[in-house]
């Protein structure tokens, strides 16, 4: 399966994930409540199921469906995060001292929420075409950029550069 985040690495991760929060429901406009609503969970590699892993991206977005077996229609969706530890960790190693793991995990979250925001409203749909799908994750790193652009943040801008149009790392989501 490959390797797995560290204690300390995890820790940026929900870091940057809480961050990544503010600046998207900044950015959104949402209220603390509004923001809330949007139901996902975050799991890195070692808590995914064999479905849940992707070797093309680092991180797939997975939605579920939830219902009580009694309560007939009444249920909810969710969303989930699947931190892909073992691609995130290679690309940090194979850019040497270029890409450190905190921007890179803060560009992931937003982007990631960004989708979930974005799904969850209307304003884009899980289920589309895969050129739809191409459409949508061009539109969602234009987002993700904005966002992030007011961010001082060391080593940013590297990271932008790898997500520009000419390089591509995108995210998978079924």
């Amino acid at each position: 399966m490959g390797r797995f985040f560290s204690p300390s690495q995890k820790s940026v991760a929900k870091e940057s994930f809480a961050l990544a929060e503010r600046l998207a429901g900044q950015f959104f406009r949402l209220s603390n409540a509004s923001l809330k609503s949007h139901r996902y969970d975050i799991r890195t590699l070692a808590y995914l199921e064999k479905h849940e892993v992707s070797e093309k991206a680092f991180a797939h977005l997975c939605k579920y469906q939830y219902r009580k077996e009694d309560a007939g229609d009444v249920g909810f969706h969710f969303y989930r995060i699947c931190l892909q530890d073992n691609c995130i960790l290679d690309a940090i190693d194979r850019a040497g001292s270029f890409i450190k793991l905190s921007p890179l995990m803060l560009y992931i979250a937003a982007h990631e929420l960004t989708h979930v925001i974005r799904f969850d409203n209307g304003l884009a749909d899980f289920n589309a075409p895969s050129d739809v799908k191409e459409e949508e994750e061009e539109r969602v790193n234009r987002i993700t950029k904005e966002m992030l652009k007011g961010v001082r943040y060391p080593d940013m801008n590297i990271v932008f550069e790898c997500f520009s149009k000419d390089y591509q790392i995108g995210d998978t989501y079924n």
